[in-house]
């Protein structure tokens, strides 16, 4: 008999960004391996989608999470290096913020791993976006994505770290075999996995009435893109009915998988304050 459902949900609204997640175990998982965390104090989201026996990937996907969270506070609660100068880069500080985040999450689940038994072979996945002013900073591991929609058009933002993805690139399956390949489960980078792990990066200029979202593959495994832009554009303007209605719709489809989904809209451009982040800093460390 499988558990009862549960679920879990948060939606925050600031002035210029709305957010709204949702994660679920799915109808035929035991357990919930993913984990997601929404900071709309700072502009920060993070999906991470865990892997490995026992509850080993449920260990690795909180573990992501929290190092990736405290590690970014940390970055954008610093004050400026003088000597470092102006990053003329767009969103160099926020990359620099998320690749460090990356990297100190891959070490922390690599050496869990390396010195208990009981999480060897452990790691996740991890997709994670900042944003600052009117740009994104996008940062991702694995297969868990992100997708933009505007004006009504979805596009994705992130290509999988797959064996079906460079498949497909080679132009060796098309994109219907994609999806029903026995083969679209398996990644090709992970978190935890090596001592060292290669970071997609990217950057996008972000418009009002942008809608983003981030999810895990227990969604894109079952919606088509055509169906999560058809949920997203009757309902994005709610980010919180969207979160729901995207889960269920999931749900009713079968569910085979844990599925996560965050949503972010940008109303306006989102400025950050350091001493924002100063504050949750003391809080995480209160905590």
């Amino acid at each position: 008999m499988l558990p009862a459902r549960e679920t879990t949900t948060a939606i925050s609204t600031m002035t210029t960004l709305t957010m709204a997640g949702l994660t679920d175990p799915g109808r035929l998982r035991l357990q919930n391996e993913d984990h997601i965390v929404l900071r709309p104090e700072i502009g920060l989201v993070v999906l991470a989608d865990g892997m490995g026996g026992h509850n080993a990937g449920e260990v690795a996907s909180h573990l992501a999470v929290d190092v990736m969270i405290r590690h970014c506070v940390n970055a954008l609660a610093a004050e400026p290096d003088p000597a470092a100068g102006h990053d003329p880069e767009p969103c160099g500080h926020e990359r620099d913020a998320l690749h460090g985040a990356i990297e100190a999450a891959n070490t922390a689940i690599h050496e869990m791993a390396h010195h208990n038994p009981e999480c060897t072979g452990m790691g996740s996945t991890v997709v994670a976006a900042l944003f600052q002013d009117d740009a994104l900073c996008v940062a991702h591991v694995g297969d868990s994505r992100l997708y933009r929609l505007r004006n009504g058009r979805l596009e994705l933002l992130t290509e999988d770290h797959s064996v079906v993805q460079e498949l497909l690139n080679r132009g060796l399956l098309t994109p219907e075999q994609a999806r029903q390949s026995v083969s679209k489960n398996l990644v090709t980078r992970a978190l935890g996995v090596d001592a060292r792990v290669q970071i997609a990066m990217g950057a996008h200029a972000t418009e009002p009435g942008d809608l983003y979202l981030l999810c895990s593959d227990g969604l894109n495994d079952v919606l088509t893109d055509a169906q999560i832009e058809h949920l997203l554009a009757a309902h994005g303007a709610d980010p919180d009915a969207a979160v729901r209605r995207l889960v269920d719709a999931t749900n009713q489809a079968g569910g085979p998988d844990n599925i996560s989904v965050i949503l972010v809209r940008t109303d306006k451009r989102f400025r950050r304050a350091r001493k924002t982040a100063q504050k949750l800093l003391k809080k995480l460390g209160d905590g």
